[in-house]
This record gives structure tokens, C-alpha cells and sequence, in this order.
């Protein structure tokens, strides 16, 4: 993605003129070289820009009110070489809308024990600058992601290039437009939500549009585009035989192609990253959008189902954080479970629209009937998932507040080859096992919807959900129900008394 290359992190560091040029210029210097180091890092994969030493409360605030302004920061490093008064930063800290990352750390690794004295003691105060800092971010109640450790370590700069990948997604969360093609899927309720207050909480937008916004692009094809798809198709896949050249629902597959270029020409014109559709509103359109929504996912595109624009919203801001990283992320749905007295897991899989970044091998292109939405049958890439950790996340509206769930979950291989399940597909073992996960995700009100990942953890949607300012609730191996009901009733009381302040 493009604009990874364009986003970039600013590295401010705090002292103040008590100590005089002398300790200023190294505090300088040694600032300079810190992001020189974290720029040569392979886990930051954002550029890091240094930006002078602030010193005075004016300064502090001039730098925090550029940032904020500035379209190309996505968020700022802080780090106090020295002790910076943190009444300094009060008006700074008050005006700054961009995430900010505090790295505790020092220039140097180590205690020099033969010769440390006073002057390498003043130079070197990060031990108690950053306990000044943290503490009046704490009173004002400031999100901030804390990373304690060395910066030239392996771990800190990690850590710093997964919080820069949060700071891009919620940068593109910000800026998002979501397309709905038709409305919500009728009497549901967890796909719905207010999407005025999510564009308050979250800046993305949700409009509705008609199929015909799509058909009228389809129209306008050249046959040459058509055949130049269908070309990749051949190249990419395996086809089933009736879709091959010649075969007796070949007329199915160029037709796939048709409404994949109209849809991706629709979602480019119009600046869409995310959309949803249903099977209740697909007016002209020949069939349920299959191979083309999952074409689209691979290539970056959120999606939801059956109108579901939260996890449209989300697919695409943690696409944006995944960009690179080994292993796929994409829509999901819980479908069905696998009882044994040995173990149980659940098999995630939809209609038609699960991600190919998520394929173990080669995906199979075949068609199949839906047998809902009235339509021809479409055509879809039918696969299995690699085995290996992974979460699923959901994005719900709970009326009062937005939560974040997420339940981490280990893949595993299917126990037979499902010769007759025509869709894509994922088993897993959910954590801490299927009882309690199924259990405190109902309670939680999680989504039956969901984004699965590979690529990303825990960790990446904690960094999510504080610059976001909501809620979030985690299953993983720790989990018990009585903690987690606990947790649950705390939260209702916790973001009921802090609401206006979040």
C-alpha cells in the first residue's frame, strides 16, 4: 500500500533549559541518532522523524498543534532524555489528536561504572523524566501506548513498528469511506448500529447506495477487460471444469468478471475502501458477488455481509495494519461447531466471501447454488486455511458505547476433506476451549460476524481500542467466566461515570 510509504512518525523528546547548551546539544545529538537506528529497524515500517528538542511549554505546544494538523503524521513518539517539567505539556498534551507512543527508555544500554558522574547523571534522566511525563498524562486521563526497554533492542523496536501499524489503521479508520450496497439484512440486529455515532467515535463515514450504482459501471465494460480478467482467473486458480472454456457454465464466470470490474471501478471512482452488500438487494445484478468480493479483500477492500459496515469498517483499518506481515486477514463468520468428548472447535466459513490472503495453497474457482437471494448461481474460490494462532475480533454496539472483542484461537487442520462443502473455509480450537470461549463471547455480545487474522494479535488491537477510546474485552487462555462476568459488569459502571471524558 502506497501510503505506508507516505505516513510517517515524529520523534519528540523532552527536556528543558535548566541544563544549558552543552547537555542540550547531546540531548540533540543523541536524539538524532535513536531515529537514525530506528529507521534502519526491519520492524518499523514507517519513517521516523526527528523533530527538535521542545524545552518550553510554547515549544510543546507548537509541536503538538503541528502534528495534529499535519496529514502525514499519524502519530508521535515522546521520550524525556532529561527531566522535562510536566507542567510544561499540559497545553500541548490538551490539543493533540494524534495517537502518542511513550518510549521509556535511554541513550545507553548500560551503567558506565568506572566513569559515571554528575554530569552523565544529568544528561541521562529518562528513569525519572518519564516517571514526570507519564504521571501528567495519567491525570489527564491522556491514551497512550508505554513501551519500556532499550531502543536498539529487538523487542522495543518490534513493539514500535506494531503500534506504528495501529496508528496507520486507525489513521485510515479516521478517513474511511464505507459503501452499502442495500440496506441491512432485514430484522438483524448486530450487523446494524448508529453510524452517526461511529463517525463521531471513529471519523469513517457509512452511506447506502444502490445495486444500480454498480450495474450502470458493468454496463459500460469493454469486452477486453472482461476477457483480460477472466485470462487471470485461469492463471491464478484452479477452475472446476464448468467454468473452463468450453464448459457448460463458462457464461457463469464472465459474468463473476463483470461484476468484479463494475464493483472495483464503483469503490475506486467513488474513494470507497470498504463495502458491504446483501443478498436481499442485489436488483439487477445476476449474482451475489462472490469471487469479486473476495478478489477485493486480497487486494486491501473492507467487507462485511448482509450489510454489516462495522466489520467492513474494521476488515479494511486492520488490512491497513497487517500490510506486509506474514499471514492473511479477512471476513469471517462462526458457522458451525465440532463436538468430540476430545476437543470441540468451530469451523468459520460464509455464503461465499472469505479473503484468499487467508488460503493454504492454491484456491479452487468453482460455482455453486446459493440457494438464497434468488440469483444465478455464483461463482466463488472454495479453499481450507493454514493451521497456526490467530484471533477473531468484532466491532459491536452496545447502545451506550462501542466494545471490542476479541477471542484468540489456534487453526488447525480439518479432520477430512469436506469433498461437498462448496465455500471457503477455517477450523479452530478456541481458547481457553470452546465452552467458556462461546460462553463470554455471547456474554460479551459479540458479533457472529467477525475479522480473522493471522497476521496480527492481541496486542495490535489493545493499541486499536485505547486510541480509539473503547472498550475491550479479551478471551484467551487466562480466561474463566467468573473473571470475565466481573469484568463485563466493572466495564458497564466504568464507561458509564467516564463517558464524556473518552
Amino acid at each position: 500500500m502506497k501510503y505506508m510509504a507516505e505516513k510517517e512518525i515524529w520523534f519528540v523528546t523532552g527536556s528543558q533549559h535548566l541544563y544549558g547548551p552543552e547537555t542540550l546539544d547531546q540531548v540533540a545529538k543523541n536524539s538524532q541518532e535513536i531515529v537514525k537506528g530506528l529507521n534502519k529497524s526491519a520492524f518499523i515500517p514507517l519513517r521516523i522523524v526527528y523533530k527538535p528538542t521542545v524545552k518550553t511549554p510554547q515549544e510543546i505546544t507548537d509541536i503538538c498543534l503541528e502534528a495534529s494538523s499535519n496529514k502525514d503524521c499519524i502519530g508521535i513518539i515522546t521520550w524525556m532524555h532529561t527531566f522535562s517539567p510536566a507542567k510544561m505539556w499540559i497545553k500541548g498534551l490538551s490539543v493533540l489528536n494524534k495517537p502518542l507512543c511513550h518510549l521509556h527508555t535511554q541513550f545507553n544500554a548500560e551503567i558506565p561504572w568506572e566513569s559515571i558522574d554528575m554530569d552523565f547523571m544529568n544528561l541521562n534522566q529518562s528513569a525519572h523524566g518519564d516517571r514526570e511525563f507519564g504521571h501528567m498524562m495519567t491525570r489527564m486521563r491522556k491514551n497512550r501506548k508505554i513501551i519500556v526497554g532499550h531502543w536498539q533492542t529487538e523487542r522495543v523496536q518490534q513493539k514500535l513498528g506494531n503500534w506504528s501499524r495501529v496508528a496507520l489503521g486507525w489513521n485510515e479508520f479516521q478517513n474511511l469511506k464505507v459503501a452499502r450496497l442495500g440496506d441491512n439484512m432485514r430484522e438483524v440486529s448486530v450487523t446494524d448500529g448508529d453510524k452517526v455515532e461511529a463517525q463521531f467515535r471513529f471519523g469513517f463515514s457509512v452511506n447506502g447506495y444502490d445495486s444500480s450504482d454498480v450495474v450502470k459501471y458493468i454496463k459500460g465494460l469493454d469486452q477486453k477487460e472482461v476477457d483480460a480478467l477472466v485470462e487471470n482467473y485461469e492463471q491464478a486458480y484452479e477452475l472446476s471444469d464448468s467454468l473452463k472454456e468450453g464448459g457448460n457454465q463458462r457464461s457463469s464466470l464472465i459474468e463473476a468478471a463483470k461484476i468484479e470490474l463494475g464493483l472495483r471501478k464503483f469503490l475506486d471512482e467513488g474513494g470507497f475502501k470498504a463495502f458491504t452488500d446483501t443478498f436481499e438487494n442485489l436488483g439487477e445484478l445476476k449474482q451475489l458477488p462472490g469471487i469479486a468480493t473476495q478478489r477485493l479483500m486480497a487486494d486491501g477492500y473492507g467487507f462485511g455481509a448482509e450489510g454489516d459496515w462495522k466489520t467492513s469498517a474494521l476488515l479494511r483499518a486492520m488490512k491497513v495494519m497487517a500490510e506486509g506481515l506474514k499471514g492473511g486477514t479477512s471476513f469471517m463468520e462462526d458457522y458451525t461447531y465440532h463436538f468430540t468428548p476430545q476437543k470441540s472447535h468451530v469451523m468459520g466459513s460464509h455464503m461465499l466471501e472469505i479473503c484468499p490472503t487467508i488460503a493454504d495453497g492454491k484456491p479452487s474457482c468453482e460455482v455453486h447454488p446459493l440457494g438464497i437471494g434468488g440469483k444465478e448461481d455464483p461463482v466463488r474460490l472454495v479453499f481450507n486455511s493454514p493451521a497456526g494462532p490467530a484471533i477473531n475480533v468484532s466491532l459491536v454496539d452496545l447502545g451506550n458505547r462501542f466494545r471490542l472483542i476479541v477471542n484468540e484461537v489456534e487453526a488447525v487442520e480439518p479432520e477430512g476433506k469436506l469433498p461437498n462443502l462448496p465455500v471457503a473455509r477455517v477450523l479452530w480450537d478456541a481458547h481457553p476451549n470452546l465452552e467458556v470461549a462461546a460462553t463470554g463471547w455471547i456474554l460479551a455480545g459479540g458479533a457472529h460476524h467477525t475479522v480473522y487474522t493471522q497476521a496480527l494479535t492481541t496486542e495490535f488491537i489493545e493499541d486499536f481500542a485505547e486510541m480509539a477510546g473503547i472498550e475491550l474485552v479479551v478471551i484467551d487462555k487466562n480466561t474463566t467466566l467468573r473473571e470475565l462476568k466481573n469484568q463485563l459488569n466493572a466495564n458497564e459502571v466504568y464507561f458509564q461515570l467516564f463517558k464524556n471524558n473518552l
